[in-house]
């Protein structure tokens, strides 16, 4: 048999784990700049690479956390702590362009005087170095909420740092002050779009949301198409996180050896699988329906008195 070398990628929680720490270099980096150059725009981005450290540090706990087994107190795993993290980190965005706006309205009104040469070095250090760990998480900020919060969170920073590298050119060029707070108030809109992005995609997993790239309607057509299946209803999907998606139901067949129905619910799940990225499925095999056989079932809590009226009769 032929043989293949097979590269194993970095895992993600070792990219982070190195991000954190060429973060830190660049926070090093834009303080010394910032306190030597009198530059309010590079200690403002010092900051928000701050932020950056603590979004990366949350990311890669959070990646940490989803790798843990389930177990009896937590049967789903640990997976949601990322989507969790990955809201506070966007609610976090909010927040630094909150801050970009309030200090481009202050130097507005008063643009400060700085060596726009220092400021210049400073910011294409953090630059460069935000652009490597950019590039570095782009593939698994596709498939990982929570990485893609702190790729946004560097992303930010990067454009936070070309404002201020297109506001020392300017200011070194023309000595018009003004261009630093018009840069940064773009730079606040793009990160709070980012932002509002993770923030909306977060809180349709909490809320178990049917996921945006499952059609419902098209994926209970394909299911009643297997041999066998006369039936499905009682349909629930949801998100137990943004790339592990899950459905329950249920799936009526005609009355079978329990061996043949195994075989039809084989084929649901790869169906599933295949088709739609549902790697969770959980189908219960009927051959009578149900008393209430709506498509999608309603969830109503029991009252208590009729726990009681029960557990007496």
């Amino acid at each position: 048999m032929a043989e293949h070398a097979h590269h194993h990628p970095l895992p993600v929680g070792s990219k982070l784990k190195f991000g954190i720490m060429l973060t830190g270099f660049i926070l090093a980096v834009e303080l010394v700049g910032g306190f030597l150059s009198n530059s309010l725009a590079l200690l403002s981005d010092a900051g928000h690479v701050f932020a950056d450290i603590i979004a990366l540090s949350l990311s890669w706990y959070g990646v940490r956390q989803a790798e843990r087994p389930a177990s009896s107190r937590m049967t789903f795993g640990y997976h949601r702590i990322g989507v969790v993290i990955a809201l506070v980190n966007a609610i976090s965005i909010f927040a630094i362009a909150g801050v970009i706006f309030y200090e481009a309205y202050r130097r507005w009104q008063q643009p400060p005087e700085v060596n726009s040469l220092l400021m210049l070095v400073a910011a294409a250090i953090g630059l460069s170095v935000n652009i490597f760990i950019a590039f570095w998480l782009r593939k698994e900020q596709q498939s990982n909420l929570n990485v893609r919060s702190a790729f946004w969170h560097v992303l930010g920073d990067a454009l936070a740092s070309i404002g201020v590298i297109i506001g020392a050119v300017i200011i070194m060029l023309t000595g018009w002050f003004l261009v630093d707070p018009v840069v940064s108030i773009l730079i606040g809109l793009i990160i709070t779009l980012a932002a509002w992005r993770i923030l909306k995609e977060g809180l349709k997993v909490l809320l178990e949301a049917t996921p945006q790239q499952v059609d419902v309607t098209r994926m209970i057509d394909t299911l009643k198409e297997i041999r066998g299946v006369k039936g499905v209803h009682d349909v629930h999907v949801w998100s137990i996180s943004p790339e592990l998606h899950a459905m329950s139901c249920h799936v009526l067949i005609d009355d079978l050896p329990m061996s043949q129905a195994g075989e039809i619910r084989k084929e649901v799940e790869e169906v599933l699988r295949r088709q739609f990225d549902i790697e969770h499925s959980a189908l219960q095999m009927e051959c009578r329906e149900c008393g209430k056989n709506d498509l999608f079932c309603s969830l109503t809590p029991v009252p208590p008195e009729d726990e009681d009226k029960e557990s007496q009769g």
